[in-house]
């Protein structure tokens, strides 16, 4: 009997969900009809607005969200691993591109930051290093985007 048990597979750990992904926001892909929230990071929304270096307004979300959309027009495919569901049952996942990891990514170039609350300070590095070179974001004033979204549905 101890022959079969050892013998049994163990749990399934989760099968990545692999594809060419879609962009629909600066923190947000799609794969085959999945909505997959990065894991971690947190991008400007698409109407929310920065100040750039110079100090003129700019849509820093779509910015971010072009910025993810070029990076993986590049590299494929996506592969993405979940680690969790949010409030609207989208699937959170890290996932990478060409052996990149997606989130890190975006902070390090500056189009998202590390969300200390759900990455546990993981992609906080990357962010320092973002805000020493002024790469995007940093390179002007910015609302972080949890903050900006509170502020909205308090107006």
């Amino acid at each position: 009997m101890a022959v079969l048990i050892c013998g049994l597979p163990g749990p399934a750990e989760a099968e990545p969900l692999v594809g060419t992904a879609s962009v629909v926001d600066g923190d947000t892909i799609e794969i085959h009809g999945q909505r997959i929230r990065l894991n971690g990071i947190d991008a400007p929304e698409s109407t929310q607005l920065c100040l750039d270096g110079a100090g003129k307004k700019y849509r820093c979300g779509q910015k971010a969200s072009l910025a993810l959309a070029d990076f993986l027009a590049t590299h494929r495919p996506t592969s993405c691993i979940e680690v969790d569901r949010d409030r609207y049952r989208r699937m959170v996942a890290v996932c990478t591109a060409g052996g990149v990891d997606i989130g890190e990514r975006m902070v390090r170039q500056g189009y998202a930051v590390d969300w200390p609350k759900y990455s546990a300070g993981f992609y906080a590095q990357a962010e320092t290093e973002a805000r020493k070179a002024k790469r995007g974001l940093w390179a002007g004033s910015f609302d972080r985007p949890w903050e900006w979204r509170k502020q909205m549905t308090v107006n």
